[in-house]
C-alpha cells in the first residue's frame, strides 16, 4: 500500500496518508478549526525493491540452454594470448 500526500487548499496543511490504491481520495482537511478541501499531491512515490536473486535475463534460462551455452563455450577455438607480441 502507497503514501499519498495531501495538501489543503484553505490552511496549506501538507500531510501523508498510507492508504490501499483503490481506497478513495480524502475530501476534508484533518486540522481543527479547518474545513477546507484538500487535493493529493502528485509524488515521486517509493522506489521498487527486488529481494532476492536473479535479476538479469540469464538468471531464469533453462537448463537446457545453460547446458548447450557451456557445450559452446568448450568447443571454440582456443587462441594463444601470447601470439604476436614481439620479443
Amino acid at each position: 500500500m502507497p503514501n499519498y500526500d495531501y495538501q489543503c487548499k484553505e490552511c496549506g496543511h501538507i500531510f501523508e496518508v498510507f492508504q490501499k490504491m483503490s481506497d478513495p481520495k480524502l475530501e476534508d482537511c484533518p486540522q481543527e478549526n479547518c474545513s477546507g478541501k484538500i487535493k493529493r499531491l502528485l509524488g515521486t512515490g517509493a522506489g521498487v525493491i527486488f529481494k532476492g536473486s536473479g535479476f538479469y535475463q540469464t538468471d531464469y534460462r533453462s537448463e537446457s540452454y545453460k547446458k548447450g551455452q557451456s557445450k559452446e563455450k568448450d568447443s571454440a577455438p582456443k587462441t594463444d594470448s601470447n601470439k604476436g607480441s614481439s620479443d
